[in-house]
């Protein structure tokens, strides 16, 4: 399967779209005034205990408390966490009562991104993250990737670890201490490495923890101690080089970057990067801009005619399967089972491209003839096998439905470029005011290279122009600097806040 990444850079946002055989699977977006803080490490500070719910709220800095369990401080190998002083028993867990008290500090690094109205997810199982590796303070874990399926590649990788640790341990600088100890993971990004490579990954990771172990001993709580790669670089650094054909980038500056990235840590993946200068915009290749439209769409369209329902909520995402104008050319049964094969690939490149996590429940079509049921469910997870989020799939139940779980670590597409309508309180949603925005900035840029123009006036709601002419006013004077054409608004009170006209005069 051959891959492409595009990117797009503004001032306001980065997004990257993940292409698979010409085919849009991904859109990744995130917004330069509201970055991802999972893989940051903090130290926080307990501000409530609830034993009824055994978890703790935790002051990292953020606008709201984050969330710690007691399952994720609870060391599963011997019950406590390394710094913890209780004896271990072996009848109960402890109560988190029991761990944490008010006013406590602890270092503690995010899992999931606040979502909604909750808060982030921690965990004081800390990780740090390298190319090749995941190191693992205080522990002795060696633990390689699944996705690495090859026997003999596991166990090379396990031994090799093993002999580069052994050596690392031989050779001690002045900053070491006795009681050090790592464990480490094996990424999928490690089959077929050799010694030096993984010893070189291993030493830059002990360094860094080291460092960031000090910079926790000066930092005072709330504050963070560590902040983990931009989005683009984590991805980067993340990628299957042997898939990957090209990474466009349409900023000089972000391609100058993600460059000497790659050359210092993913040299493999230079010469696959590539900066984009064309006149047309880069998310028009493809149908970018089209796909991510229909991605807010409840209603998917499949090929044969029938069609998915998606409606997300609070609780769980509910995935509707219908024959729709299928009529089929033997019997019902037939009909049936063509539809529910194709709705299977369509829903899993659905759940990756709207970033659908939590519960998913998929209604699909009843099928009488189990073998047709088995048929639909290997499908499904062939093709969600693709899907670089953990996913897990249950059986057929006797209503026709699938329960489906996928990790959900930050914000469905949904959420980030919508938000709930104030006319029909939540049970629909528009684009936001920032998102129409932006979408101006971009309808601009494509009237500019196209046309000749000796001025451009925006026509669009009232909240929109007031965004324009205040929070994005900076955005506007750079804009008008670059197409050298002046823009000037207009409020039409007629247009709900996703219309809008870019004339030309």
């Amino acid at each position: 399967m051959s891959e492409e990444i595009l990117v797009n850079v503004t001032p306001q946002e980065t997004r990257v779209a993940v292409i698979e055989n010409g085919l849009l699977q991904e859109i990744i977006i995130e917004r330069h005034t509201r970055r991802g803080l999972v893989g940051n490490i903090y130290q926080g500070t307990v501000s409530r205990v609830l034993p009824g719910m055994q978890a703790a709220f935790i002051d990292i800095g953020l606008e709201r408390t984050a969330f710690l369990h007691v399952s994720d401080i609870v060391d599963s190998n011997n019950g406590f966490n390394a710094d913890q002083k209780l004896e271990p028993s072996a009848e109960a867990e402890p109560a988190i009562e029991q761990i944490l008290r008010e006013g406590q500090e602890v270092l503690v690094q995010v899992t999931k991104d606040p979502l909604g109205s909750k808060g982030a997810r921690l965990t004081t199982h800390l990780s740090i993250p390298s190319r090749y590796l995941v190191l693992i303070p205080d522990d002795q874990t060696i633990g390689v990737s699944q996705r690495i399926e090859n026997g003999e590649e596991r166990d090379r990788l396990r031994n090799l670890i093993m002999s580069c640790r052994q050596t690392m341990n031989e050779v001690k600088s002045p900053e070491d201490h006795e009681s050090e100890s790592y464990g480490f993971i094996l990424r999928t990004a490690a089959e077929g490495i050799e010694d030096d490579q993984l010893l070189a990954d291993m030493k830059f990771l002990k360094h860094l923890w080291r460092s960031i172990r000090n910079k926790a001993k000066e930092t005072k709580a709330p504050g963070i101690v560590y902040k983990d790669l931009p989005m683009l670089l984590r991805m980067v650094r993340s990628l299957d080089d042997t898939s990957i054909e090209k990474i466009r980038i349409d900023s000089r500056e972000t391609y100058d970057n993600v460059l000497a990235f790659t050359r210092e840590f993913v040299p493999s993946l230079v010469p696959k990067v590539e900066h984009y200068p064309g006149e047309r915009p880069i998310m028009d290749l493809y149908a970018v801009e089209d796909e991510i439209q229909k991605a807010l769409q409840r209603k998917v369209n499949l090929k044969s005619g029938g069609h998915l329902i998606i409606d997300q909520t609070e609780a769980m995402t509910t995935i509707d399967v219908n024959t729709g104008t299928f009529v089929g050319h033997r019997n019902l049964e037939e009909t049936i089972f063509k539809t529910n094969l194709e709705a299977a690939q369509a829903l899993s490149r659905q759940l990756r491209l709207r970033n659908l996590g939590g519960i998913i429940i998929v209604d699909f079509i009843d099928m009488k003839d189990p073998e047709h049921q088995r048929q639909v469910l290997r499908a499904l997870e062939k093709s969600l096998s693709h899907d670089h989020s953990r996913v897990t799939i249950s059986e057929i139940t006797s209503l026709g439905l699938v329960q489906i779980t996928r990790k959900r670590t930050r914000e469905s597409l949904e959420h980030i470029l919508c938000e709930p309508c104030p006319i029909c309180q939540g049970s629909g949603s528009v684009k936001t005011v920032e998102t129409i925005c932006y979408e101006i900035f971009r309808e601009i840029l494509r009237e500019a290279r196209q046309f000749e123009a000796r001025k451009l006036l925006v026509v669009a709601s009232q909240p929109v122009v007031d965004m324009l002419l205040d929070d994005e006013s900076n955005g506007v004077v750079e804009l008008e600097e670059f197409i050298k054409i002046p823009i000037t608004f207009q409020a039409e009170p007629m247009y709900n806040q996703e219309q809008y006209d870019v004339v030309l005069l």
